[in-house]
């Protein structure tokens, strides 16, 4: 139902106050100079209503309510990296958060990505006091860093739009995203790798660790939180199961050589109270598996290896795979990726496959 009142303005102006209320919907309200104006507004504007056009909800919420309704959603909290999520969103609520949802437009999103990209990072220091303060560094963000912002205030947006109706488009989708650069591919070549493996040999933990990440791809979370449970002794197989990696398919990890060997020995004199493969220390409060950081770097500082993180395990593991001939495709099944792009980066490391399937190609064609 909507209502004109016709009104008188101080300097005997006329104008049309016009409200709409339709069951089920919040109120709406305008003003305007002219009654044909105001009539069109009141037909379109009950029109959009009833075909869920209506986005007057942009103009009542700000982005902090949008946020706040987000992070309280179950896709939020369902999400292993909702910590990192509420990070990258705080920027966004620091920056925008008292802005009405109708100001959040494109224009302001590339505002943001040119600052996300410009702007020195800070990090978190604790003194030798004890206190804790952020401390400058010099250096920027990267494309792929601001581009995880972007996406969280997209994800953010998205569920605006679908779930509450309060937006009728997303602006992230509408601006360029920074250029990432092409990763990294940093693996231990055949002299590191012997090297390194004997300096971990000396904790027991950080090399079966080691091993269970070489051999299968794994990442670190994925081999480090793995329980008994998810381990086939007899088919030699470990079960990633839905929604603990990191695109949340299942996955099945090989089980093999020592690794497999230093498992089975391990599960004859586990604790049968704790399920866990690499249990956390009766010292640690808040890990809930072991914490391997410090022996990682001593073994690393050992075997004089220089420039390498444990995710570059699994380039290792997929390096080698390339390199001995086994396909992208497969690959990508082995590591769990979804698409393959991040397989290709690999494909310099096996030159001599790409010369293999060319002759292949000459010799059927009859042309060798």
């Amino acid at each position: 139902m909507a209502s004109i009142e016709k009104r008188k303005n101080d300097d005997g102006a006329t104008s049309y106050r016009v409200k709409i209320r339709l069951k089920g919907y919040p109120p709406e309200s305008a003003t305007f100079s002219r009654l044909t104006d105001a009539r069109e507004w009141i037909q379109k504007t009950e029109a959009d209503m009833k075909a869920g056009r209506h986005f007057g909800a942009s103009k009542r919420h700000t982005l902090n309510e949008l946020i706040d309704a987000y992070e309280k959603s179950a896709q939020h909290i369902a999400l292993k990296s909702a910590k990192d999520m509420r990070a990258r969103l705080t920027w966004w609520r620091n920056r925008h958060g008292e802005k009405l949802l109708q100001e959040i437009t494109p224009s302001l999103v590339a505002q943001g990505r040119d600052a996300l990209t410009t702007e020195f990072v800070t990090v978190r220091r604790r003194g030798d006091d004890g206190t804790v303060s952020r401390v400058p560094l010099e250096r920027k963000r990267s494309g792929a860093t601001a581009n995880r912002s972007l996406a969280a205030l997209s994800s953010v947006c998205t569920y605006g739009i679908k779930e509450l109706g309060w937006l009728e488009i997303n602006p992230v989708e509408r601006i360029t995203k920074p250029k990432e650069s092409k990763g990294r591919v940093r693996f231990l070549d055949d002299n590191e790798l012997p090297r390194f493996l004997a300096a971990c040999r000396k904790q027991k933990d950080l090399y079966l660790a080691v091993l269970l990440s070489l051999t299968t791809g794994g990442r670190q979370s994925e081999i480090m939180s793995l329980r008994w449970e998810q381990i086939d002794l007899i088919t030699g197989r470990a079960m990633l199961h839905a929604g603990t990696t990191k695109n949340n398919d299942a996955r099945v990890l090989p089980l093999v050589g020592e690794a497999f060997t230093l498992l089975q020995e391990r599960a004859t004199v586990r604790n049968l109270t704790d399920d866990r493969i690499f249990p956390a220390t009766s010292r640690a409060r808040k890990s809930i598996f072991v914490d391997l950081r410090s022996p990682f770097l001593d073994a690393l500082k050992e075997a004089e290896i220089t420039n390498f993180h444990w995710h570059d395990l699994r380039h290792t593991c997929a390096s080698y795979l390339m390199m001995n001939g086994v396909s992208p495709l497969e690959i990508s099944k082995v590591l769990g990726h979804r698409t393959m792009a991040m397989v290709s980066r690999y494909a310099h490391l096996a030159p001599a496959r790409v010369s293999d399937i060319g002759n292949a190609l000459a010799q059927k064609m009859g042309v060798a």
